[in-house]
């Protein structure tokens, strides 16, 4: 059966018999997503516990997040997002439900503090910190803080986490196996003049759940589909063994940060994987990790279609053998491209004549441009109901009447047809008995980052 025929327009018909058959390996069927359902289950429960988790390639890191916001959260948080070569500070004032205040600034972070000392970097981001303060009039304020850090981080409670690597250009030295609330405790009191309360330290899939929670009190998934892809959920803290916080029993939850761009890494997804997928592993910076995110994610959707649509050209199955020097260049076929391409109105072709012309691929026919927009919708398609198959995997296992996934994300806010395909697909394998709904999330790392702290400092009053 023909997964992505029913989210196809009329161009389809327009579509040549040879390119269908070769862009069937990147149509998944259901009986796929059921095993591929099954084989993440089986990780999600060797990542929770004890004995299998040191081996298990997705980690399940606990966030020990216990407490979701509930609408009833007042009064002034900051919150600092730390995840490329900006940072933004934000100061967020909750008010009555649903009723908030929020100014931000994002800072820069010259490449010389990026490749200095993490003493360098940490003073600048306490800097910032404290200007930002004085901007806003709350200088002489004591503000809980929370930490969004989106680099890779073994998390060892609520206010502490370890660097594991650096990524994204950064190599600051004295960092890697630190403590960074720490370090950003120590900048802020080498200075002396501002007084902050880090309140948590968390990653953008966990304050998307919480920015979507305080307006959705049904949200216990948060899921980001952008440059990568990675879910957390709610999860019983009877099923964690990796928990080791205090036992509290009025606070039966806790959440669960899946990094599961990692599925896969063991060989799980290779019966579904394509020469496509073979390559771009093979020519990226981590060969055998991130595999499900490389399968999904805004960083490769773009060259998938490119590797399918060159070795096309050169079968003459499109534009008529005659390919470009930008088309056959590596990562020259943006992701933008493949959402632009499936915007365009049945029957018409003109956002993806735009690109091709972008490509130097002017002699395109409207064959060519169905063609194309097909071997998109493939690539595509098939990220979503990977995706799909996460999400209704964790909505099966948390077997709750009714939840909200909160999602965030360049390729799910962009895409023309992302949230619908998930909607299908989710409501296809999710049990009948289960109402589920997509939330798209409002400033998570940001936003979210804040009620993290506001939540931590409701429970701790």
């Amino acid at each position: 059966m023909d997964l992505v025929k029913p989210f196809m327009d009329l161009h389809v018909d327009r579509v040549s018999k040879e390119i269908r058959e070769q862009c069937q390996e990147l149509i998944l069927s259901d009986k796929q997503i059921e095993e591929i359902m099954r084989r993440l289950l089986k990780e999600i429960n060797r990542g929770l516990g004890k004995a299998t988790q040191p081996e298990a390639d997705i980690k399940w890191f606990i966030t020990y997040v216990q407490d979701l916001a509930n609408g009833k959260e007042k009064g002034k948080f900051l919150a600092l997002d730390l995840g490329g070569t900006n940072f933004r500070v934000l100061l967020i004032h909750l008010k009555d439900e649903n009723d908030f205040e929020m100014l931000s600034k994002i800072y820069a972070i010259p490449q010389s503090i990026m490749l200095g000392s993490g003493t360098q970097l940490f003073d600048h981001i306490a800097e910032c910190l404290a200007n930002f303060m004085k901007e806003h009039s709350v200088y002489e304020e004591k503000l809980p803080l929370g930490f969004t850090f989106s680099f890779p981080l073994t998390q060892l409670g609520l206010t502490k986490g370890i660097l594991a690597r650096w990524t994204k250009g950064f190599n600051c030295s004295g960092v890697v196996g630190e403590d960074v609330v720490q370090l950003l405790k120590d900048a802020i009191a080498r200075r002396g003049d501002v007084q902050i309360e880090i309140c948590a330290i968390l990653n953008d899939t966990t304050g998307t759940l919480m920015s979507c929670a305080w307006k959705n009190h049904n949200c216990r998934i948060g899921l980001i589909v952008g440059t990568g892809s990675n879910a957390c959920y709610v999860e019983k803290v009877e099923n964690c063994e990796m928990f080791d916080g205090p036992k509290d029993p009025k606070k039966e939850h806790v959440l669960i940060n899946t990094e599961w761009g990692a599925f896969g890494d063991n060989g799980a997804l290779d019966f579904v994987r394509t020469e496509y997928d073979r390559e771009i592993d093979h020519f990226s910076i981590n060969p055998g990790r991130q595999i499900q995110e490389k399968m999904i994610s805004g960083m490769y959707m773009g060259e998938l279609a490119r590797l399918a649509i060159v070795k096309f050209t050169r079968a003459g199955l499109l534009f008529g053998g005659v390919g470009s020097d930008i088309l056959f260049k590596r990562g020259q076929f943006f992701t933008k491209y493949v959402s632009e391409i499936e915007s365009d109105k049945p029957g018409t072709y003109m956002y993806c004549r735009d690109v091709l012309d972008e490509l130097g691929l002017e002699h395109a026919t409207d064959e060519d441009c169905a063609n194309v927009r097909y071997i998109c919708e493939c690539v595509s398609s098939r990220a979503a109901h990977l995706v799909s198959a996460g999400i209704a995997a964790l909505i099966n296992k948390m077997d709750e009447k009714s939840v909200t996934v909160g999602v965030d994300g360049s390729v799910y806010r962009f895409h023309p047809k992302f949230h619908d395909l998930m909607k299908a697909k989710i409501r296809q394998f999710v049990k009948p008995d289960i109402s589920f709904d997509l939330m798209l999330s409002e400033d998570g790392s940001g936003r979210g980052a804040a009620l993290v702290a506001a939540v931590a400092c409701r429970e701790a009053h």
